[in-house]
């Protein structure tokens, strides 16, 4: 990163690569919770929820992209050994033992929920200093998470409807 640019931050770069990397780790892991719900899910309205949980997994490795490119904007590495994503993950990974169509959402609607405190959080810390290019991103990461809870959360209902 250039000198202005990370001068600019008006924080603690390393505390906010952490953060980020953290962030990171769980957006991989929704990748691959995501990926293997929409792989082995069952029950009423699959094929929507298949659609929705794809559409998923891919904004979440949008996500995952974003956050990688801006840790190494501010002179960090991103996550390099794959043993340490669960590790630095903050939100973890819930292993879909049941592939029933209201268990898969409500481990995703879980994992959201979880990003958009993350997404939050990270949020409180750079208001606080001048990283308006930070900002902006983990705002739209953030809009996107809760788009994502409010998807999940509308299918559960729908399901909850169908007696």
């Amino acid at each position: 990163m250039g000198t202005i640019g990370k001068k600019i931050v008006g924080l603690d770069v390393e505390e906010l690569i952490e953060m980020l990397n953290k962030a990171l780790a769980d957006e991989w892991l929704a990748v691959y919770q995501y990926w293997v719900g929409s792989k082995i899910v069952k029950g009423p309205m699959r094929p929507q929820v298949e659609v929705e949980l794809k559409e998923h997994q891919g904004e979440e490795l949008e996500h995952a992209n974003m956050l990688a490119d801006r840790i190494v904007q501010l002179g960090g590495d991103p996550i390099v050994d794959f043993n340490d994503i669960a590790k630095q993950s903050g939100c973890g990974y819930e292993v879909p033992n049941d592939p029933h169509v209201k268990n898969i959402l409500k481990q995703n609607i879980k994992g959201e929920q979880c990003a958009i405190e993350t997404y939050h959080k990270i949020l409180e810390k750079v208001k606080l200093g001048n990283d308006p290019i930070t900002f902006n991103m983990i705002r739209k990461i953030m809009e996107d998470e809760v788009e994502h809870e409010e998807d999940l959360q509308a299918i559960q209902e729908d399901i909850e409807m169908i007696k």
